[in-house]
Parts: C-alpha cells; structure tokens; sequence
C-alpha cells in the first residue's frame, strides 16, 4: 500500500500557528487532518487525485462505526453532525491554504459541503439546581482542602462565565482587589471578568486552608503534604468528573457540565434583564450570534416575555 501523505501539511499547520491560533485549536486541525489522511490510505488514493466522489466516500466513513481514530484506532461512537462538520471544515480550511500559497489544491474548497446539522433544543438547568451543584462539594468531599476548592472554583465559574481552560489556568495575580480578573482568552483575546463578593469569600477560605504553595496556579491538585507541586494545575477531565458525580449524586435532571455552568451564567444574566453586547463581552464571545443562543436558551425566559408583551393577554 501505497504511503498517502497530505503535501505541505506542516506549513498549513506554521500558518495556524503565527496566525495565533492556540496550541488547542492547532493540535484540532492536525488530528483531524490525519483521519482525512488515513482515510485516503486505507482507499489508496493519492491526494492529487481526490475529487468530489472522494468527499462523498469520506462523509459516508465519518458516518459509519468504521471510522478509525487519527492514531488508527477503532472508534467506539457515532460521530455527530457537529464533528463531522468540523472535520470537514478542516479540509476546506487546508485546501484555502493551498490556494491561497499557490500550492496545487486537487478541489476547490468550495466543493466541501457540510452535512446537515441537527436542531437540539437547549436546556438550562433551574437556579436552585444550579446552586445545589455548586454548594455540593463542601457537603460531600470528605477532604477539607478539596472540599473547599471545588467549592471555589464552582463558584469562579458560575460567578465569572469562565471557560474551563481560563479557569484552570487562572493564576493569583491575574485578580486585583475589587475582584476583576484579566483573561487572556481563546484566539488570544483579552477581556475582563468579574468576581461577586460571594466567589472572593470561598476563594478565599480556600487561600487560607491551601496554604504556601511552589505552583503559580489558583487551583492546584492536592497531594497531601511535602509533594513538589510546581505549576501544578487541575485538570479538565477532573473538574468535569467531578461535575458530573456531584450531579448524579443530586439527582438533577438536566445534564450540567463544567460548560453548561458559563451556559446558566449568561442565561440568567440575560432573564436579569443583562443586554446581549454586555454578555458577549463577559463570555470573550467574537461574534454577538455566538451570544444569543445563549440568552434565548432559557424555557422559562421565553415565557417570561410571552406573558409581559403578548398584546390580547387578558
């Protein structure tokens, strides 16, 4: 079989790199590039020979229980139409980058169509759900130190809309005395976020239990005593455990992540009466239409505004 090789991968990848995107993102193209890549592998066609057919074959093995991982491992799950979408983006992406060089591009960009999308209605958990999670570890962690660090971080995340990439690398320095804190966001985008006086007071009995600590991070693993904790930080999978156990543990109905936490920040900002343009600016949001299926999430807010404005309500 024959060695497929996508050509000028690695400069498509520098291009994305000075261009600022995050090592994230830029790590999210390469892996699913390398699927597009195995893919032509596995049915022996060189790149400079792809045409729309190909593409076609290729959404047909996004779809299926066949498709490989970019490590050429079986997949366990279905792909959904958002993945899918995104890998094909990354195609297009790269083939634009082609073009755009003068490199040879076998199809045009254009000739990647997305699949359709399916409509999920978005679910925001209550309020008082919302607080029961976030009240949760200092009831059920046994370990005062963990207690009341997932205490605080919860309550960083629910009082600041932060990504939970922003929160776990959040360092002490970056919140000055009223509690506004400077992020350096996704695609290098700075913004201020801001502590209520109820986030500053757990934060702060957390400082207290913590104690000195080698690592630059707010929020750092606990390892007991006389471990090297070095620019030690939580990780994502942690907190999203952890998120998870606390809401089986409380029975709650909607499935809240770490995620859907900024999600009910902006939602109830936005039923407060917050205007769309000031939740953008708080979520680190480019485009304002990213906001709005944020502020209109909300069952309850709907009919809020049915009730108030409906002209023939009596």
């Amino acid at each position: 079989m024959k060695k497929i090789q996508l050509p000028d991968l690695d400069d498509f990848l520098l291009d994305l790199q000075v261009n600022n995107l995050s090592e994230k993102t830029v790590y999210s193209y390469e892996r699913d590039l390398e699927v597009f890549q195995n893919f032509l592998k596995e049915i022996n066609i060189e790149f400079d020979n792809i045409d729309k057919k190909t593409i076609l074959n290729y959404k047909a093995y996004l779809v299926s229980r066949d498709r490989k991982t970019a490590k050429s491992q079986k997949s366990k799950k279905r792909l959904s139409s958002y993945s899918i979408n995104k890998m094909l983006s990354a195609i297009r992406s790269y083939l634009k980058f082609l073009i755009d060089m003068d490199y040879k591009s076998p199809i045009s960009p254009s000739e990647i169509k997305l699949v359709k999308t399916e409509k999920k209605h978005p679910r925001v958990s209550e309020l008082e759900e919302i607080i029961k999670l976030i009240q949760f570890p200092t009831q059920f962690e046994k370990n005062k130190i963990i207690a009341l660090r997932n205490r605080a971080v919860l309550e960083t995340l629910f009082s600041t809309g932060m990504r939970i990439s922003e929160v776990i690398n959040l360092k002490k320095e970056q919140i000055d005395k009223t509690g506004r804190i400077f992020i350096m966001g996704k695609g290098k985008k700075e913004r201020f976020v801001y502590l209520t006086p109820r986030a500053q007071k757990h934060i702060k009995k957390y400082l207290e239990v913590r104690g000195i600590t080698s690592s630059s991070y707010l929020f750092i693993p606990y390892r007991g005593k006389n471990v090297n904790l070095k620019d030690k930080k939580l990780s994502p999978n942690y907190l999203e455990e952890k998120v998870k156990k606390y809401r089986e543990l409380l029975g709650l109905n909607v499935p809240v992540s770490v995620h859907g936490i900024r999600h009910a920040f902006a939602t109830y900002l936005a039923e407060s009466g917050a205007s769309p343009a000031a939740i953008q600016i708080l979520l680190g949001h480019e485009s304002l239409d990213t906001t709005t299926k944020y502020v209109h999430a909300s069952d309850r807010y709907a009919q809020k505004i049915h009730q108030k404005f409906h002209p023939l309500k009596e």
